[in-house]
């Protein structure tokens, strides 16, 4: 099966709890990152749609775990955005019991996409939500989004900004993205694909 193109991709469902989540056993990769990261569109890249996975104009509004069925073979999971100022400490909350509940405890989740924004140094969350995955030992996969809106010249300076401040793991990929000129996406998919297959 080639992953690199993908003919068909659909929503299934979307899970506040586990017993809403699909009764299937085909693996699932998640995509977490902060609201206005690019998830949307680094999920419609990977996947060669406009808005399969729609880019909402207001952050913060997916409040659900989203399934997408992919080429009947894979679930990507999309997480809610965090690090969104609008919402209430006590919705905050429910959305980390939410993704906590779903990270630590699904046990076809078999990566975790960590997005983060080249651009900018990585946030308290996206410190966090890395932290949190390598304490639970799920393998992640660094997809440094945006990559575009840096000169070529200063991708190194910007990489190693990340890397620092996440205390990155080299046994994790590391990816430079960018969903205008489709950079990275070869990669994602080889990244996502050996997660995948890993016994």
């Amino acid at each position: 099966m080639n992953q690199m193109n993908v003919h068909s991709a659909e929503i299934v469902i979307s899970a506040v709890s586990p017993a809403q989540y699909p009764d299937t056993q085909l693996p699932e990769i998640a995509l977490a990152g902060r609201s206005n990261v690019g998830k949307s569109s680094f999920i419609n890249t990977l996947i060669n749609r406009k808005n399969l996975a729609r880019t909402s104009s207001k952050p913060g509004k997916t409040q659900t775990l989203n399934f997408y069925l992919i080429e009947n073979a894979l679930h990507f999971v999309d997480v809610p955005g965090y690090g969104y100022a609008k919402v209430s400490k006590t919705e905050r909350e429910k959305w980390g019991k939410m993704i906590e509940t779903y990270l630590a405890s699904r046990e076809q989740l078999r990566a975790v996409v960590s997005l983060v924004d080249l651009r900018h140094k990585p946030s308290e969350e996206d410190i966090q939500m890395y932290q949190f995955l390598k304490y639970y030992d799920i393998p992640v996969i660094v997809v440094a989004t945006k990559a575009d809106k840096i000169p070529r010249g200063k991708w190194n300076k910007h990489e190693s900004i990340v890397k620092k401040a996440l205390d990155f793991d080299n046994n994790d990929d590391f990816i430079l993205f960018s969903s205008e000129t489709k950079m990275g996406k070869e990669e994602a998919w080889a990244a996502i694909e050996q997660r995948l297959f890993a016994e």
